[in-house]
Protein backbone atom coordinates (compact mmCIF):
# COMPACT_ATOMS: atom_id res chain seq x y z
CA UNK A 1 0.00 0.00 0.00
CA UNK A 2 1.87 3.60 -0.88
CA UNK A 3 1.40 6.42 1.53
CA UNK A 4 -1.66 8.22 -0.60
CA UNK A 5 -3.55 5.04 -1.10
CA UNK A 6 -5.43 5.72 2.14
CA UNK A 7 -5.99 9.22 0.98
CA UNK A 8 -7.53 8.09 -2.26
CA UNK A 9 -9.75 5.63 -0.18
CA UNK A 10 -11.24 8.08 1.32
CA UNK A 11 -11.63 10.58 -1.35
CA UNK A 12 -13.39 8.04 -3.26
CA UNK A 13 -15.43 7.05 -0.66
CA UNK A 14 -16.51 10.87 -0.55
CA UNK A 15 -17.36 11.03 -4.07
CA UNK A 16 -19.29 7.77 -4.46
CA UNK A 17 -20.91 9.05 -1.48
CA UNK A 18 -21.83 13.12 -2.96
CA UNK A 19 -22.98 11.17 -6.16
CA UNK A 20 -25.00 8.73 -4.72
CA UNK A 21 -27.14 11.48 -2.76
CA UNK A 22 -26.82 14.55 -5.08
CA UNK A 23 -26.41 12.20 -8.36
CA UNK A 24 -25.85 14.24 -11.99
CA UNK A 25 -25.08 17.51 -9.41
CA UNK A 26 -21.77 15.99 -9.15
CA UNK A 27 -19.78 17.29 -12.27
CA UNK A 28 -16.24 16.26 -11.69
CA UNK A 29 -13.89 14.62 -9.16
CA UNK A 30 -10.58 15.71 -9.17
CA UNK A 31 -7.49 15.18 -7.14
CA UNK A 32 -4.57 18.42 -7.02
CA UNK A 33 -1.49 17.89 -4.74
CA UNK A 34 -3.55 15.53 -2.58
CA UNK A 35 -6.29 17.60 -2.55
CA UNK A 36 -9.89 16.36 -3.49
CA UNK A 37 -11.71 18.66 -5.33
CA UNK A 38 -15.25 17.88 -5.88
CA UNK A 39 -17.18 20.24 -9.24
CA UNK A 40 -21.02 20.66 -8.77
CA UNK A 41 -23.87 22.48 -10.15
CA UNK A 42 -23.87 25.83 -8.49
CA UNK A 43 -27.63 25.35 -7.08
CA UNK A 44 -26.75 22.23 -5.32
CA UNK A 45 -24.06 23.79 -3.88
CA UNK A 46 -25.51 24.91 -0.51
CA UNK A 47 -27.21 21.20 -0.02
CA UNK A 48 -23.61 19.88 -0.76
CA UNK A 49 -21.81 21.79 1.91
CA UNK A 50 -24.66 21.23 4.47
CA UNK A 51 -24.40 17.73 3.83
CA UNK A 52 -20.50 17.46 4.13
CA UNK A 53 -21.02 19.59 7.37
CA UNK A 54 -23.80 17.83 9.25
CA UNK A 55 -23.20 14.17 8.54
CA UNK A 56 -21.48 12.49 10.73
CA UNK A 57 -19.63 10.50 8.54
CA UNK A 58 -18.41 13.34 6.12
CA UNK A 59 -17.89 15.60 9.66
CA UNK A 60 -16.78 18.72 7.80
CA UNK A 61 -17.51 20.97 10.04
CA UNK A 62 -14.79 23.94 9.78
CA UNK A 63 -14.79 26.17 6.48
CA UNK A 64 -11.29 26.88 6.34
CA UNK A 65 -12.13 29.51 3.15
CA UNK A 66 -13.82 30.65 0.39
CA UNK A 67 -12.93 32.30 -2.88
CA UNK A 68 -13.44 33.66 -6.27
CA UNK A 69 -12.27 32.55 -9.79
CA UNK A 70 -12.46 34.87 -12.88
CA UNK A 71 -11.53 32.54 -15.94
CA UNK A 72 -12.35 35.00 -18.82
CA UNK A 73 -11.30 32.22 -21.65
CA UNK A 74 -13.87 29.71 -19.89
CA UNK A 75 -16.76 30.40 -22.09
CA UNK A 76 -20.00 30.80 -20.10
CA UNK A 77 -18.59 29.61 -17.02
CA UNK A 78 -16.00 32.80 -16.59
CA UNK A 79 -16.53 32.83 -13.24
CA UNK A 80 -16.08 30.29 -10.06
CA UNK A 81 -16.31 29.48 -6.10
CA UNK A 82 -13.79 27.43 -4.27
CA UNK A 83 -14.91 26.28 -0.69
CA UNK A 84 -12.35 24.96 1.14
CA UNK A 85 -14.12 22.32 4.10
CA UNK A 86 -11.82 20.73 7.05
CA UNK A 87 -12.95 17.44 8.62
CA UNK A 88 -10.50 18.40 11.75
CA UNK A 89 -10.74 15.22 14.01
CA UNK A 90 -9.74 13.08 10.95
CA UNK A 91 -7.55 15.91 9.47
CA UNK A 92 -8.68 16.23 6.02
CA UNK A 93 -9.39 18.99 4.20
CA UNK A 94 -11.38 19.04 0.55
CA UNK A 95 -12.48 21.61 -1.85
CA UNK A 96 -15.97 22.42 -3.65
CA UNK A 97 -16.25 24.00 -7.00
CA UNK A 98 -18.87 25.27 -8.74
CA UNK A 99 -18.49 27.54 -11.93
CA UNK A 100 -21.36 30.01 -13.84
CA UNK A 101 -21.51 32.21 -16.71
CA UNK A 102 -20.52 36.34 -15.93
CA UNK A 103 -24.18 37.07 -16.13
CA UNK A 104 -25.51 35.21 -13.62
CA UNK A 105 -23.15 36.04 -10.61
CA UNK A 106 -26.12 35.23 -8.15
CA UNK A 107 -25.00 33.14 -5.36
CA UNK A 108 -26.58 31.08 -2.42
CA UNK A 109 -24.57 32.54 0.98
CA UNK A 110 -23.23 29.90 3.03
CA UNK A 111 -23.68 32.08 6.07
CA UNK A 112 -26.67 30.20 6.62
CA UNK A 113 -24.41 26.88 7.28
CA UNK A 114 -20.98 29.14 8.91
CA UNK A 115 -21.70 32.62 10.03
CA UNK A 116 -17.68 33.05 9.88
CA UNK A 117 -18.63 33.06 5.88
CA UNK A 118 -19.45 36.51 5.89
CA UNK A 119 -16.43 38.33 5.88
CA UNK A 120 -15.36 36.19 3.73
CA UNK A 121 -18.23 36.44 1.41
CA UNK A 122 -18.14 39.67 1.92
CA UNK A 123 -14.72 40.19 0.50
CA UNK A 124 -15.67 37.78 -2.50
CA UNK A 125 -18.24 40.74 -3.43
CA UNK A 126 -15.93 43.33 -3.09
CA UNK A 127 -13.42 41.98 -5.31
CA UNK A 128 -15.12 40.01 -7.95
CA UNK A 129 -18.77 41.25 -7.75
CA UNK A 130 -20.34 38.03 -6.26
CA UNK A 131 -23.85 38.68 -5.44
CA UNK A 132 -24.52 36.33 -2.11
CA UNK A 133 -28.44 36.70 -2.23
CA UNK A 134 -29.67 35.57 1.80
CA UNK A 135 -26.38 37.29 3.00
CA UNK A 136 -26.92 39.43 5.86
CA UNK A 137 -25.19 42.55 5.23
CA UNK A 138 -23.64 42.34 2.12
CA UNK A 139 -21.44 45.24 1.18
CA UNK A 140 -17.69 46.36 0.73
CA UNK A 141 -15.31 45.32 3.24
CA UNK A 142 -11.94 46.48 2.09
CA UNK A 143 -12.29 48.55 -0.79
CA UNK A 144 -13.59 52.19 -0.75
CA UNK A 145 -17.31 52.31 -0.97
CA UNK A 146 -17.15 54.84 -4.27
CA UNK A 147 -15.51 52.26 -5.78
CA UNK A 148 -18.01 51.28 -9.06
CA UNK A 149 -15.83 48.29 -10.52
CA UNK A 150 -14.32 44.44 -8.98
CA UNK A 151 -10.59 45.00 -9.20
CA UNK A 152 -9.68 40.96 -9.16
CA UNK A 153 -11.37 40.53 -12.21
CA UNK A 154 -9.28 39.90 -14.86
CA UNK A 155 -10.33 42.57 -17.11
CA UNK A 156 -8.18 44.84 -15.55
CA UNK A 157 -4.27 45.52 -16.66
CA UNK A 158 -2.04 44.25 -13.99
CA UNK A 159 -0.14 47.99 -14.13
CA UNK A 160 -0.81 51.63 -15.12
CA UNK A 161 -1.08 51.83 -18.58
CA UNK A 162 0.46 55.50 -17.75
CA UNK A 163 3.04 54.32 -16.51
CA UNK A 164 6.67 54.67 -18.60
CA UNK A 165 9.56 54.17 -15.36
CA UNK A 166 10.14 50.61 -16.30
CA UNK A 167 11.24 48.40 -19.24
CA UNK A 168 8.22 45.22 -19.00
CA UNK A 169 11.15 43.42 -20.94
CA UNK A 170 12.51 43.02 -17.66
CA UNK A 171 9.75 41.43 -16.17
CA UNK A 172 9.16 38.61 -18.38
CA UNK A 173 6.29 40.45 -20.22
Amino acid sequence: MTATQPHIEWMEAIAGQLRERFGEQVLAVEQAYDFPIIVVEKAAIINVLAFLKDDSEMGFSFLTTLCGMHIPDNKGQEFGMVYQLHNMPLNRRIRIKFFMGENDLDVPSATILWPTANWMERQEYDFFGFNFVGHPDLRRILNMDEMNYFPMRKQYPLEDLGKHDKDDAKFGR
